[in-house]
């Protein structure tokens, strides 16, 4: 699908999307848990249907009880030998442990970029806690056979969390404790969401400086009833758009959230857009923006607003962990300097640091790659263009927020 976007100012309130990150752990949590979950403030975009198919695929049954709510009767008796994740890298890495508490053969199968995403950081790791595993060179499918069991093992948590998300959802079950040591741990506030879901279906998980993880075994998860918050990822987006374009309120989202991407307030504010904050909702007017600087390391779905912040900031912006961009739905790094390139503005990349110039930016025919995050990167830059940019494979952002061009055009300003 080609979307256009015209030049625009926005002002109003919206709300974003769930986070698909709570909804997916919360989806895996009723999964293990005994007795009927309900799931409030769901929005089903792909991702969360992907995680939905995949725990009734492991023996949960879910019931849709209105637009915005499913009851789980959970059960961990898998129904299929197959797991279909989708484009889901989450949903792999998550559920791929969670497969290997059963004792029979489960393949895990995606489709579309997610196939040419790393895996081979969870093949050593299952097997030495008993797992039998056969993959595909480190990529998808991967085929796994338990049940695993507990122990100490090692991690490398250089590439990314989700693994580790997995773990710590997983072992809880397993039949013995288990001591994670892990190597250089990034996105350390995923791994903070994934200990307070567990608590919320009563499972204790701790750890050490996010060095050493303890998980006993033996433990179980409690069937409750979970309203969802709001996605900071998606909400990022509408915020940059109203630093960029005008105002916006956004509700059901809270500073208190131990979502990654509430950082993007600090970048908000360093870059010199009025923000202010009540206890569920948040308002980002447009002032005079200037370049600031700011470390995504720990908050990589960042990168596709920041740069179309950085696009809109006096000066040259520095935004660092480009490394951290390699894996994604695209390459991150290189599709933000191309994209951004055709509107006539200058990305550099130098190692692990990326260098925006603000400026100017020339409406033109660009391209998604296939990534959600650029498309809506790319629709917040177009509100401020010369004139109306033409998004190819704008349909990405069905990944995980459906409705966002709607939304952004909700808020358009009549002129």
């Amino acid at each position: 699908m080609d979307k256009s976007v015209p030049r625009g100012q926005i002002s109003g309130v919206a709300t974003p999307p769930c986070s698909k990150s709570y909804a997916q752990r919360a989806l895996a949590a009723a999964l293990l848990a005994e007795g009927e979950t309900v799931l409030r403030n769901l929005d089903f975009c792909d991702d969360t249907l992907s995680a939905i198919s995949t725990i009734e695929a492991l023996g949960a049954e879910v019931e849709r009880l209105d637009e915005r709510t499913v009851k789980v009767r959970g059960g961990l008796a898998p129904k299929s030998d197959t797991l279909q994740v989708g484009e889901s890298g989450l949903a792999t890495r998550m559920f791929t442990p969670i497969a290997s508490l059963c004792n029979t053969p489960i393949t895990v199968q995606g489709r579309g970029t997610l196939l040419y995403r790393p895996m081979n950081m969870m093949i050593e790791p299952l097997r030495k806690l008993g797992v039998d595993v056969r993959d595909g060179g480190g990529r998808l499918p991967i085929e796994v056979c338990g049940p695993m069991q507990g122990g100490e093992i090692e991690v490398d948590g250089s590439v990314s969390s989700q693994f580790l998300t997995g773990l710590l959802m997983a072992l809880p079950l397993a039949g013995e404790d288990t001591t994670i040591l892990v190597e250089n741990a990034v996105s350390k506030p995923y791994l903070d969401m994934t200990i307070d879901m567990a608590s919320k279906f009563g499972v204790n998980i701790q750890h050490n400086d996010y060095k050493e993880f303890y998980v006993e075994g033996g433990q179980h998860y409690e069937a409750t009833d979970l309203s969802i918050e709001g996605d900071w990822s998606a909400a990022a987006m509408l915020l940059v758009a109203g630093a960029v374009a005008g105002e916006i309120t956004l509700t059901n989202i809270s500073l208190l959230s131990k979502q990654a991407d509430v950082a993007i307030c600090d970048a908000l504010v360093r870059a010199g857009a009025s923000v202010t904050s009540e206890p569920d909702r948040i308002t980002v007017s447009h002032r005079d923006l200037v370049a600031f600087e700011f470390d995504a390391t720990q908050c990589p779905d960042l990168f596709p607003a920041l740069a179309a912040l950085a696009a809109a900031a006096e000066g040259e912006s520095v935004i660092y962990g480009v490394h951290r961009l390699e894996h994604k739905e695209s390459n991150r790094a290189e599709t933000i300097a191309s994209e951004y390139a055709k509107l006539g503005i200058e990305v550099e990349l130098d190692g692990d640091v990326m260098r925006i110039r603000g400026g100017e930016i020339h409406a033109t025919e660009v391209e998604s790659h296939h990534d959600h995050r650029i498309a809506m990167s790319l629709a917040v830059s177009a509100l401020r263009s010369d004139g109306e940019m033409l998004i190819h494979g704008a349909e990405c952002v069905a990944k995980s927020f459906p409705d966002f061009f709607e939304t952004l055009e909700s808020l358009r300003v009549s002129q």
